[in-house]
């Protein structure tokens, strides 16, 4: 016999839906950039631009979404601020990593630096751009945060890893045992319409890296670069990279949370405490 649900369940399961659908569409709204990135590769690995070298193209185009964004108010001055600097950061390592041997680029364009495209830095700014809108759209807040010192001696240690690996012992392990002990007390909070969420932020690290690693088994796919053993053929990235990930989404959220306390501090020298 089956149950009949009472009015009171039917109007909590609508709820539940309605915040799902509301935490889903700004969700999205957070992975425009990412998605022009994908489809922009997607697109020019069968649509070639007379007389404009792909990795080219590709730059332009990102460039031109960026500044839509920004325009439409999609993206503010500060959130273009940290785009920048996590595109220089991540060009940096790129450029060191292509050196190294560990993936290659191997189409010609004009805009390569030392074997690497510009718009490369734009894929470790698209997790910066993620960041900046979840932060916003979802009114993020964090308890427990380790402070400057801690975090960011934490987040240097492994951004220098990236680097260090390929001459000494690879620290990635240590280092992650090190994450799940600084911010092991450190919750992020986020609000859906009039309802506060919160998780662990070390949960929120994997499961954003773990997507991030999805979006490179697409990015590699259509040949936004090339490891080592897709040269003959394309196959699934390494599980491990996952890891590596984890790591850099670690980075990503600790310059960017310091951040938003720095201007924080700042709003409140100036404006002074807000007042019940």
């Amino acid at each position: 016999m089956k149950k009949l649900k009472l009015p009171g369940e039917e109007i909590t399961s609508l709820k539940s839906i309605i915040q799902l659908l509301h935490f889903g569409y700004h969700q999205a709204m957070c992975c425009i950039f990412p998605i022009a990135i994908f489809g922009t590769l997607a697109l020019s690995s069968v649509i070639e631009v007379p007389f404009v070298y792909r990795y080219d193209a590709i730059l332009f185009i990102l460039i031109t979404v960026q500044y839509l964004m920004y325009r439409s108010g999609l993206e503010t001055r500060d959130e273009i601020k940290v785009i920048c600097i996590f595109h220089c950061i991540g060009l940096l390592l790129e450029i060191y990593k292509v050196r190294m041997g560990s993936w290659a680029y191997p189409e010609p364009g004009l805009t390569k630096l030392l074997g690497v495209p510009l718009y490369s830095g734009f894929m470790y700014a698209s997790v910066a751009s993620f960041m900046c809108q979840v932060w916003r759209r979802l009114k993020m807040d964090m308890t427990g945060w380790p402070g400057l010192t801690s975090a960011g001696l934490l987040g240097g240690a492994i951004y220098l890893n990236f680097f260090t690996h390929h001459f000494i012992p690879d620290f990635r392990w240590w280092l992650t045992a090190l994450v799940l002990i600084v911010f092991w007390r450190t919750w992020i909070i986020y609000r859906v319409r009039t309802i506060t969420y919160r998780m662990p932020l070390t949960l929120a690290f994997f499961i954003v890296g773990f997507f991030i690693w999805l979006a490179e088994n697409i990015a590699t796919f259509f040949s936004a670069w090339k490891y080592p053993d897709q040269y003959q053929a394309w196959q699934l990235v390494s599980f491990s990279k996952i890891s590596s990930w984890f790591l850099l989404v670690i980075i990503s959220v600790i310059i960017v949370a310091q951040l938003k306390h720095v201007k924080a501090s700042r709003t409140t020298k100036i404006h002074g405490p807000v007042k019940d």
